[in-house]
């Protein structure tokens, strides 16, 4: 196993923020201090536009801090370092220890330098052909490939000397909290915590609406919604969950309503208490895991319908994409085992055998007309609410 002595993390997209810059340099900072605290005491310093993460304590864990670490948006690559002096002889002495460490023999390599440090006696070059003729000199087997390396010897010249051979890719994006707040309907699918992760990736804080139809969904089903909510947490942060009690406004639709226009009109209600939960969180959009015509509520002529009963945006990330898409995300993200757990969500227990894919506009407001107590319902399903704060 290397010895990891500190943690360079390298952001991208942040770099090119010009005069907002610092804004969200310290975002990250503030994210990644927040994530650590429950694997060690660590150092998180930034200089360069390079962030320095250290252990303050032996307890700190380094390979959970990787793991961690791996999970925040903002970070474009993660560089587990071990550092040395500053002289030519401890550099290559380092750099030998790690290639004998991860058992390189017989690879090729290439040497990468990057000199900060104006005063050390080398440039950039120089370190490069003088390290790559020490490993050649130490480490029997080994090859020269500048195009093709099996791995690359990094070495920073900054306070100290860092050299690593691993880069590890980070989940990029920009840092959670740096773009206002959105609120997701979160089912127990495979969809929707998939949308929320895209979001979340782009900065946005999220909030999170749950809809559960006692008795006709079990505990199970709300237990399942919130180890989803977990899950998404270790890439979106901190996430507050509001479970909305929907079994009186479902059955009132369907003794009120046509069947073949249940799924849109419960959409509609849906979206309608998601976006009063929203305005008093401070959410300015919804976000939903549609994705045009995969059921019969997401056809373009539902979406309208649906999008009708709102005034704040509605965000929908996998609009454009299929099922197998999503799945693929779902499983990099670790919801995919939780999301096709067999407990039904409010949604698919009172589907219609013959929804309608086309629904018009006015036909669905006519509809809700026959909803005398509607906003009453809906009051009082906000009032009962229970939320829950998802670390």
């Amino acid at each position: 196993m290397q010895k990891i002595d500190l943690i360079l993390l390298k952001y991208g997209e942040i770099a090119l923020k010009g005069l907002n810059k610092p804004l969200f340099e310290r975002k990250l900072l503030d994210n990644i201090k927040s994530r650590l605290d429950r694997v060690g005491k660590f150092s998180v310093r930034r200089a360069q536009s390079t962030v320095y993460v250290e252990p303050l304590e032996e307890t700190a864990d380094m390979y959970e801090a990787l793991k961690t670490l791996k999970k925040i948006f903002g970070i474009v690559n993660i560089c587990p370092v071990v550092k040395c002096a500053k002289d030519m002889e401890s550099i290559a002495k380092c750099a030998v220890e790690c290639i004998n460490q991860l058992n390189y023999h017989g690879k090729t390599f290439k040497v990468e330098a990057k000199r900060e440090d104006k005063k050390f006696p080398l440039n950039s070059p120089q370190i490069c052909m003088e390290l790559g003729g020490r490993i050649l000199g130490a480490v029997n087997g080994l090859t020269v490939d500048v195009h093709n390396p099996d791995f690359v010897v990094n070495v920073e010249v900054r306070q100290e000397a860092y050299i690593y051979t691993q880069k590890v890719k980070g989940a990029g994006g920009m840092p959670v909290g740096t773009n206002g707040k959105a609120t997701i309907l979160l089912s127990g699918g495979i969809d929707s915590p998939v949308a929320g992760y895209m979001i979340a990736k782009r900065g946005v804080e999220l909030e999170a609406v749950h809809f559960h139809s006692h008795p006709y969904t079990s505990d199970r089903a709300k237990e399942k919604v919130i180890d989803l909510a977990k899950e998404m947490a270790q890439y979106c942060g901190k996430i507050k969950l509001h479970i909305v009690p929907f079994t009186q406004i479902q059955l009132d639709i369907i003794e009120k309503c046509p069947e073949n226009y249940l799924t849109v009109i419960m959409r509609r209600i849906m979206m309608r208490i998601a976006e009063q939960i929203s305005k008093n969180a401070g959410s300015a959009a919804l976000i939903t895991g549609e994705s045009i015509g995969q059921v019969a509520s997401q056809t373009m002529e539902s979406l309208v319908c649906t999008d009708n009963a709102v005034e704040i945006p509605v965000f929908r990330p996998l609009i454009g994409m299929d099922k197998e898409e999503i799945v693929t995300i779902s499983k990099k993200i670790e919801t995919y085992e939780t999301s096709i757990l067999p407990y039904e969500d409010c949604c698919t227990i009172f589907v219609p055998k013959h929804p309608k894919t086309k629904p018009q506009l006015d036909e669905i407001i006519k509809a809700e007309e026959s909803l005398e107590n509607i906003e009453e319902l809906i009051s009082e399903a906000i009032a009962q609410e229970e939320v829950l704060v998802i670390k």
